[in-house]
């Protein structure tokens, strides 16, 4: 262990009290995507107590820079490194009992970004003590709007990732004990795409159906045959999924459907994939639609693409990790998520690297809740994961 790693691990925790304190205010006042004015506000004032200066961006979220002291080598280039942590809530009613509990109603932090971004703030604060450890310049970007697939593309389209050379980033996992973090390359997350079918029929009284066009009728064989673009258009090795979570149709019991509209969502893995089913889901519907005597139009919201993690990234912080928590608390193999997250468009403007960080503990039954769960928390140790990594990885890549 260097003498830096020592100075390091004993600032975190003697900070763990502040990063504990900072989580349960976000924790406490959360907001949902586009609204986080207060959190904002709360991180520009602990960046600043510090001597960091920061901005507003993206509406809701927060930039900033470090900018190392420690003096090049010979022929040397100075490198940047975006950190990045999500600070979005959810709407969701909080039944956790607990001092923090949220006391906003309807909203929570049901999915750690109360701990990203407590993390985050509490790493810059120990980078800007110690920014003779390393060169070039540390960007800190919180973002807002993780939920809906929003902040991150405009973070990226306003170019606060221009000219960087990695990115980074941590979340929450409640099915990884407290005390180990995954970094695996590849695929890791899927990509999230909504869709809407409308679908356009012609009314009659039910005991004259073929006065009519039965857009009900049409839209359940859609919905039906959907699952064969999965089950026989593609490869039982790629991981596909469709699913549709809104049915909307018809006027009255006894009149055949003049309209229906389904809404669902498509996740795969990998860009290919992705744009192959799109295709074969238009031509399925718009082909039952037309073969019943209707039609069909379609609308799409691409909220994130694939999160596939750089191999170079990763491996960079496998052993990082591997120095700070030991070998055997380091996971490098891991089933990927048809959950979707936006770090996604950090990692395609610029290689990067997207950890879990375990937040279970078996001995509390709310930390190994699942994500989005009204009863989901935390086990606060893994506080010190969070920030000994967002601190190590930088100081490993930069010095």
């Amino acid at each position: 262990m260097t003498e830096i790693d020592k100075i390091i691990r004993t600032e975190i925790e003697q900070d763990f009290e502040y990063a504990v304190d900072l989580r349960r205010h976000f924790h406490k006042f959360p907001e949902v995507a586009k609204e986080e004015f207060q959190t904002q506000k709360k991180i520009i004032e602990e960046l600043e107590k510090v001597g960091i200066t920061a901005r507003k961006i993206a509406g809701t979220g927060v930039y900033a820079e470090i900018k190392g002291r420690k003096p090049l080598k010979s022929g040397q280039k100075a490198k940047t490194l975006v950190l990045r942590a999500d600070i979005d809530a959810l709407p969701i009613q909080e039944t956790h009992q607990c001092e923090y509990a949220s006391v906003i109603p309807g909203k929570m932090h049901a999915c750690g970004h109360d701990s990203h971004a407590a993390s985050l703030v509490s790493a810059a604060r120990i980078l800007a003590r110690h920014t003779d450890f390393f060169s070039g310049d540390v960007r800190l970007t919180f973002q807002p709007g993780e939920e809906i697939g929003y902040g991150a593309r405009i973070i990226v389209d306003e170019g606060f990732l221009d000219g960087a050379d990695r990115t980074f980033g941590l979340h929450a996992a409640s099915s990884i004990k407290c005390g180990s973090v995954a970094f695996v390359p590849g695929p890791n997350n899927a990509s999230v795409d909504w869709f809407k079918i409308k679908i356009s029929g012609y009314p009659a009284h039910v005991s004259t159906p073929q006065l009519g066009v039965d857009a009900v009728y049409i839209a359940s064989q859609i919905v039906v045959a959907l699952q064969a673009l999965v089950t026989r258009r593609t490869s039982p090795m790629d991981n596909v999924l469709i699913g549709v979570g809104k049915v909307t149709a018809g006027d009255a019991y006894n009149i055949v459907a003049r309209s229906a509209e389904l809404e669902g969502t498509v996740r795969v893995l990998t860009p290919q994939i992705r744009t192959q089913m799109k295709i074969q889901l238009e031509e399925l519907a718009a082909g039952i639609s037309k073969s019943f005597g209707g039609s069909a139009e379609f609308e799409w919201k691409d909220f994130t693409s694939p999160l596939i993690n750089d191999e170079t990234a990763s491996k960079e912080a496998q052993e990082t990790a591997c120095r700070y928590l030991g070998k055997e608390n380091v996971i490098t193999s891991r089933q990927p998520s048809l959950g979707g997250d936006d770090f996604a468009e950090y990692i395609l403007k610029v290689p990067g690297v997207y950890g879990y960080v375990g937040t279970g503990n078996s001995e509390k039954k709310e930390t190994i809740a699942a994500h989005h769960d009204s009863m989901f928390d935390i086990d606060e140790d893994s506080l010190k994961v969070s920030v000994g990594m967002y601190v190590m990885y930088t100081l490993d890549f930069l010095q």
